[in-house]
């Protein structure tokens, strides 16, 4: 493993390395030594059952390492960085096509985890950090399953602690309730809302006006004013309306304070594909803090 800090989350830091005799590129997390340590055998199982998730819109773990309280995850080098990067430090402007794909490949990542892998995840971290970009420019979700390898009393303050927060659906901040796939779905809904916009869910600076800072009430009342060209104005150039549309209806559904409100990822699917009507939706009720 090579001193090259390649990346950092709210489980520990990603170095890139090399493995094999071909020397194929790998990612390796260094994990926080909170991670629960119960016993060896309860965290091999742990990862045995995320490394047999497999699907193209993951990233793929490939093995692990355990040295005391030590403990290493080797994944598939995803060779194009995040979606962090992407959206909010690089040059690229995404094309409305281009949007769409990158939401269908984080939707299908998520459908698989929720739905059709062998041991049902929930992700609870997502964010663009978390979605890491090919070489082929296909997303994949990273950090999948880690949520379960905490300990329970701390996971509720260690989610969010590295500054992704604003992804956090708000039943999080009630210690009683209960964090299910609809939390998943909130997070979705916060980076489609901030793929769409390429802006961050929560912005002080370069903004106009107060209704902006936060991206959902912003989002919210462009659509219901009827004004949606006024959340690309920067961006007006070759705009797909219908795809713009499709894309901020799913993003409103998906970031309602109510849980029931959130449509399951396989309607989201369905409804970002045509395949499905979206109905008006709600005001998503968020108000700054």
């Amino acid at each position: 493993m090579s001193s090259e800090e390649i990346g950092r989350g709210s489980f520990g830091a990603v170095y890139k390395g090399k493995i094999g005799n071909n020397n194929r590129s790998i990612g390796v997390k260094k994990l926080e030594e909170k991670i629960d340590d119960e016993g060896e055998r309860e965290f091999q199982a742990e990862i045995t059952a995320i490394a047999r998730t497999h699907h193209r819109n993951l990233v793929k773990l490939i093995g692990f390492c355990i040295e005391g309280s030590k403990k290493l995850l080797v994944y598939e080098f995803v060779s194009k960085g995040s979606l962090e990067k992407l959206l909010f430090y690089g040059e690229t402007r995404l094309s409305w096509k281009e949007k769409m794909k990158l939401a269908l490949d984080v939707a299908s990542g998520l459908l698989y985890l929720h739905e059709e892998c062998e041991v049902r995840i929930i992700h609870c971290n997502i964010n663009p950090r978390n979605i890491l970009m090919d070489e082929a420019w296909t997303a994949k979700i990273s950090d999948f399953g880690l949520a379960r390898l905490i300990r329970t009393g701390h996971s509720r303050t260690k989610i969010g602690d590295d500054g992704t927060s604003r992804y956090l659906a708000p039943e999080w901040q009630k210690e009683d309730a209960s964090i299910s796939v609809k939390a998943d779905i909130y997070s979705f809904g916060v980076v489609l809302l901030e793929i769409i916009c390429h802006r961050k869910s929560i912005e002080m600076n370069n903004i106009s006006s107060a209704d902006e800072i936060l991206l959902s009430n912003w989002a919210y009342q462009c659509f219901a004013s009827g004004q949606l060209n006024k959340l690309i104005a920067h961006d007006e150039n070759d705009v797909d309306w219908k795809i713009l549309e499709i894309l901020v209806k799913v993003g409103l559904w998906c970031v309602q304070d109510q849980q029931s409100l959130r449509p399951a990822m396989k309607n989201v699917i369905l409804m970002l594909e045509g395949l499905k009507d979206i109905p008006v939706p709600p005001s998503p009720a968020r108000l700054v803090e």
